[in-house]
């Protein structure tokens, strides 16, 4: 009797920018209207990767204070100041965070326990002011590479920065 191949495990999904980034271009093509962009991005990048378990923006609503804005995924937090957390970090400093272990990162704000590394991008106008954070968490530990950072940040500058 011959023995079965193996089969290969199958590997967790990654997103496919370029096609993403062409994507969502279309889908937003004329659409000034911040929310429904926002929106459009959460939903288009949730569902490019398998290693997105919440993905969505944390809007500037007021100095110092983020407010959550359209996601995909379970519940988020819904206010968050920018002193706290993965998400006040990027809107405070301006930076894009990377963080392979959210445990590790102080004062993170556990918004959901299954996570357990996130990436946040600041989001900016054509002006450069920073108007949201987009934030996406991981069930799995070191989920992200600078790759997704700037892929993503890419995204974000064609579609708000326009």
């Amino acid at each position: 009797m011959t023995p079965l191949p193996l089969k290969a495990k199958p590997r967790d999904m990654t997103a496919d920018y370029d096609t993403l980034a062409k994507t969502i271009a279309a889908l937003t093509e004329g659409e000034t209207d911040q929310i429904a962009l926002m929106a459009t991005v959460a939903c288009e990048v949730h569902h490019s990767d398998d290693r997105f378990n919440w993905t969505g923006f944390y809007r500037v609503t007021d100095p110092g204070l983020l407010k959550i804005g359209p996601y995909q995924g379970g519940h988020g937090c819904l206010v968050i100041p920018f002193e706290r957390g993965v998400c006040g970090a990027a809107a405070r400093t301006g930076q894009v965070q990377l963080v392979a272990d959210v445990d590790a990162f102080p004062g993170h704000i556990a918004c959901a326990s299954s996570t357990r590394s996130e990436l946040v991008l600041p989001v900016r106008d054509a002006h450069g002011n920073v108007v949201a954070v987009f934030d996406i968490d991981s069930d799995q530990p070191d989920a992200f590479a600078k790759e997704d950072a700037v892929a993503l940040d890419a995204i974000l500058v064609d579609v708000f920065a326009r």
